[in-house]
């Protein structure tokens, strides 16, 4: 993959997203999410910042799954057997998924308080 062209690795990486969004429920789960944020910010009209914000998080969720189901896959196929250390590295790239989540979350929580009070 090294010295490809551009249009190339942009193939590998949408390739990449197709495959989570037809494997991974949770992927589908979070790109839903996405358009919902996307489809609130529309209608409620906020400034520019809260677009900013909620639009980082909800891509920062998205990478994250993306990371998490690389990981669980590389991880899966070098050692399909039970490890605890493979059950760790999964859990952590799992609790890193969750944590953005939430905090994801929280930031969209704010931005609504934020625009219902006002």
């Amino acid at each position: 993959m090294k010295n490809q062209r551009f249009h190339h690795r942009l193939g590998f990486a949408i390739d990449g997203i197709v495959s989570a969004w037809r494997s991974e429920a949770s992927f589908r789960l979070q790109c839903l999410a996405t358009l919902g944020v996307i489809a609130v910010l529309a209608w409620r009209q906020p400034p520019m910042m809260w677009w900013a914000f909620l639009l980082i998080m909800c891509g920062m969720v998205l990478a994250a799954e993306l990371f998490n189901t690389a990981l669980e896959t590389a991880l899966d196929h070098l050692h399909p057997e039970r490890h605890d250390a493979i059950r760790i590295a999964k859990d952590c790239a799992a609790g890193a998924v969750l944590l953005l989540s939430v905090t994801a979350a929280g930031v969209f929580a704010a931005f609504l308080v934020d625009t219902f009070s006002s």
